[in-house]
């Protein structure tokens, strides 16, 4: 079943000479989770950070570490970012030789596990690992910048997903979450939303306008449904 929405501010939109106290603003602006893109320049056209600035971050928060790794090889780096203070780890299965083998390494650090599509990802790469994963992360945008805008496309990606998620975890307490970032705004958190998302990532939309309008960004993007 779909879960209530979770908002994971990504802090890539926030202001990067002042990291620690932007994750404490949008902790108490109400953020669920706490969205870490890692880009290496080489997976992605842009490098963002390492696992010291996770390190350096998990006293400014007691909530989630959502941590999207967006590096390859990828496995190099999944036990510097688990120890680092990572709660979820989510790779692509385009950055490593074996997808099953890094999720199982993930979760034998005691983190869970994620798996992200690309917009060109087709969702059969699902297909043998879906007793793998604690979240289903599309891509809504191509992966390397923020400010993009949504890719229509991806709605029926996200609502094929849910029917999958739905179907796997029907008559169990298993939870996968299915996550969407790229684009998500006021306008479009509730499209995602209807399509199946109980995840939803926002940088821009979150960290505009200062500490002081974090809250009330945090609130339009759960929209109604909160």
């Amino acid at each position: 079943m779909q879960q209530p929405v979770r908002i994971a501010p990504s802090i890539l939109s926030a202001d990067f000479a002042n990291l620690g106290a932007e994750v404490r603003a949008v902790d108490a602006a109400g953020a669920d989770y706490i969205h870490i893109d890692v880009m290496d320049g080489h997976f992605v056209p842009n490098l963002t950070i390492g696992p010291m600035v996770v390190q350096a971050l998990r006293p400014h928060s007691a909530k989630v570490f959502d941590v999207h790794l967006m590096i390859s090889p990828v496995d190099n780096f999944v036990a510097a970012f688990a120890k680092a203070g990572a709660d979820i780890i989510t790779v692509h299965p385009e950055a490593g030789a074996h997808t099953h083998r890094t999720l199982q390494l993930i979760r034998s650090l005691g983190k869970k596990a994620g798996v992200a599509l690309n917009p060109a990802t087709p969702i059969s790469v699902l297909d043998y690992i879906m007793d793998d994963v604690d979240m289903i992360l599309v891509m809504s945008v191509n992966p390397g910048f923020g400010g993009q805008s949504f890719i229509n496309s991806q709605k029926d990606k996200i609502r094929a997903i849910r029917q999958r998620i739905d179907a796997v975890t029907a008559g169990t307490s298993r939870v996968i979450d299915l996550e969407v970032d790229g684009g998500i705004n006021a306008e479009m958190a509730p499209v995602a939303i209807a399509a199946g998302a109980d995840v939803l990532v926002a940088g821009t939309a979150t960290f505009q306008g200062g500490p002081d309008a974090y809250a009330d960004n945090i609130r339009r993007l759960r929209g109604p449904l909160v």
